[in-house]
């Protein structure tokens, strides 16, 4: 076999390879930050998203025109946040928006539209202008572009049904929360995806109960009025 002919093979194999290289990757990224997000406390999550930050870097860098590790890349970025001054926290958010724009001009599908998520999450949690980028309408239309690229998955339905909460538009949320709760889950994001459930499940049942509250305080109103008259 010649020189030409081992190197043509190598081109061929490559692409397939570092595919799946990168898919593990991004596999084992999420399952750590899942482990540390919803297991651990604020101490060992301090300690802990500096270390995946440096992997979901590392990623980024060694495969520049991939989206995935961008979109990971800017979700450990937006979580520790939380353990940042102010300042730094703005600083950081403005970047994971960078990464996540760019992860769209790169590939919109990326994750099942994983970036859209996450933006969209992004521009109704920030505050606004003059402060930052937060943006409700821009929320929305990102949190609808990741529901027609996968309109059944847990993630789009259930950041788009606290979207809608946050905006007073509890009716509207409880069709999504369903879907949430009834999205089956992904192999490769089993733990992520059941914690999520729940939350969908607890935040379904929250509305429902503010409802069921509405309702009896309305008959109490009209029949205390009635009563008066």
């Amino acid at each position: 076999m010649s020189k030409a002919t081992i190197v043509v093979l190598l081109i061929l194999f490559a692409g397939p390879l570092r595919a799946s290289e990168l898919t593990t990757a991004i596999a084992h990224l999420e399952s750590d930050w899942a482990s540390v997000y919803y297991q651990s406390d604020e101490t060992r999550q301090r300690q802990t998203y500096p270390q995946l930050l440096e992997k979901a870097a590392e990623l980024t860098k060694r495969y520049p025109n991939a989206a995935e590790p961008k979109i990971w890349q800017a979700t450990i970025i937006a979580t520790n946040a939380a353990f940042q001054s102010s300042l730094s926290a703005l600083s950081s958010l403005q970047t994971a928006k960078t990464l996540l724009e760019e992860a769209i001009a790169q590939n919109p599908s990326a994750l099942d539209g994983a970036a859209y998520v996450t933006l969209g999450t992004l521009y109704y949690m920030v505050p606004g202008w003059p402060v930052s980028f937060g943006d409700n309408q821009l929320a929305e239309q990102m949190l609808k572009a990741s529901l027609k690229i996968n309109p059944n998955g847990i993630d789009a339905n259930y950041f788009y049904a606290d979207y809608l909460l946050q905006q007073d538009r509890s009716a509207e949320a409880e069709e999504y929360l369903h879907k949430a709760i009834q999205a089956p889950l992904r192999k490769q994001q089993v733990f992520a995806d059941s914690q999520l459930q729940n939350e969908a499940k607890l935040a379904l049942a929250h509305t429902q109960q503010r409802k069921s509250n509405a309702g009896k305080n309305k008959f109490q109103s009209l029949f205390t009025s009635a009563t008066a008259d």
